[in-house]
């Protein structure tokens, strides 16, 4: 049925007994009005489609939370698609399938699959990131209308908050982002192009004193931190590896255990930073520390720290990031060591570098510490031509920072079984 729709028509239309009543606007060619039994009513427009001829119908809205005059003037732009060619139906049914495509969440998930899974050795770090600072904001945000302006207002919501350097990491993972996205010629530009860092990093500089390295030692496999975890965190002090490699270090790693001029860890290329294969040598200490921690592993895992909670998977390096925060946050201000710790708390890489530090100390050469380190050598002859690894030095090494932490704490009165 066809008339000319009014306010007062389309108020006042009764309801069929059954079924459902259309009526076509003459005012407005292809808008419907359809009322139904329970007195619903609803806007359509009818057209036919283009390419296959077929009669159809896109839905506009229900009255009166759309009006007549709206529905009048949305009929009428669905009616310049139909005459430029377009199907409004299958065009609103790709941009439903397009939004999910479009979004920052989708792109930054093809980052993670297409480029740093396969890339790069800190992916899970961005991963990370991402959820913990991006995607909360912008996860169903269009990645293509993400402006400079938000970059910014998005990192310097970090810097506000007290994470400057983070902040910086996050900006650069924003621009590796966007960068995926236009080789990939999802974008045409990167907004972070030539954008600054968000605020100066300073240059680590922490050093563990006799005092908090005796503390440490003493305290750090007792709540809140577990005994397994304190464990993972000796190992990181008396090895100077990352606490990334420790998480993730497998039995099959560590070999002859019981033999102090054997016994050593080797950790694979494929999780190490430098792409280098790397051996470390074990000390007393270190030896001690991993035969706990096999006791104390799951026999059924392959790993030397198995997760509590992630079946088959390990621990990961931010858990003992944790633990280290943890710690921090419970040794008090007893002693001059514990103030000391309280006020400037220490981070896991601190831990490194408080091993490169008392070995030079000790008297042992940059070249060894830098082997100890898995440092790869930047000149022609190190990249190139001198190849070997310095084992007997790193065990030397190794071996009287090992030593040197004994005499600590016995001099303390506080040495426990490790």
């Amino acid at each position: 049925m066809q008339k000319p729709l009014t306010d007062v028509l389309v108020r006042g239309i009764s309801p069929p007994t059954s079924g459902r009543t259309e009526l076509g606007d003459t005012r407005c060619k292809g808008l419907e009005l359809r009322v139904t039994s329970g007195g619903a009513r609803s806007w359509s427009f009818r057209f036919r489609d283009p390419r296959s001829g077929r009669v159809t119908r896109a839905t506009i809205g229900s009255y009166p939370e759309v009006s007549l005059a709206d529905a009048r003037e949305r009929a009428n732009g669905l009616r310049r698609s139909v005459s430029a060619g377009l199907n409004p139906v299958e065009e609103k049914r790709r941009e439903r399938e397009s939004s999910k495509t479009n979004t920052f969440k989708a792109l930054s998930d093809r980052y993670l699959d297409e480029h740093a899974r396969r890339f790069k050795r800190s992916a899970p770090a961005d991963e990370r990131n991402l959820r913990l600072h991006v995607l909360p904001k912008w996860a169903n945000r269009r990645y293509d209308e993400i402006q400079r302006r938000d970059v910014i207002d998005l990192c310097e919501g970090m810097v506000a908050a007290g994470t400057a350097t983070n902040a910086n990491r996050v900006q650069a993972l924003i621009s590796s982002v966007f960068s995926f996205a236009v080789d990939a010629d999802m974008i045409g530009v990167n907004p972070c192009v030539r954008l600054r860092k968000r605020a100066a990093e300073n240059v680590g500089r922490r050093v563990l004193t006799d005092e908090e390295l005796v503390l440490f030692w003493h305290r750090v496999v007792s709540p809140p931190v577990s005994r397994r975890v304190g464990l993972a965190l000796r190992i990181a002090l008396l090895t100077g590896a990352r606490v990334s490699e420790i998480a993730q270090a497998e039995r099959g790693e560590f070999s002859h255990i019981d033999d102090p001029e054997r016994a050593g860890w080797v950790l694979p290329t494929a999780r190490s930073k430098n792409g280098c294969s790397h051996f470390t040598p074990l000390s007393e200490l270190a030896r001690e520390t991993v035969s706990e921690a096999m006791d104390l592993a799951d026999s059924t895992s392959s790993f030397l720290f198995p997760s509590p909670s992630v079946r088959s998977k390990p621990i990961t390096g931010h858990a003992l990031s944790v633990a280290m925060q943890r710690f921090g946050g419970s040794v008090g201000t007893a002693s001059e060591a514990a103030r000391s710790w309280a006020s400037e708390q220490p981070s896991p890489h601190d831990l490194r570098r408080t091993v490169a530090t008392r070995l030079a100390a000790l008297g042992c050469p940059a070249e060894d510490v830098s082997a100890v380190l898995n440092h790869k050598r930047r000149d022609v002859t190190g990249r190139h031509y001198d190849l070997y690894d310095r084992a007997k030095e790193k065990r030397r090494a190794l071996n009287l920072w090992s030593d040197a932490i004994i005499s600590l704490v016995r001099a303390a009165g506080l040495r426990s079984s490790p």
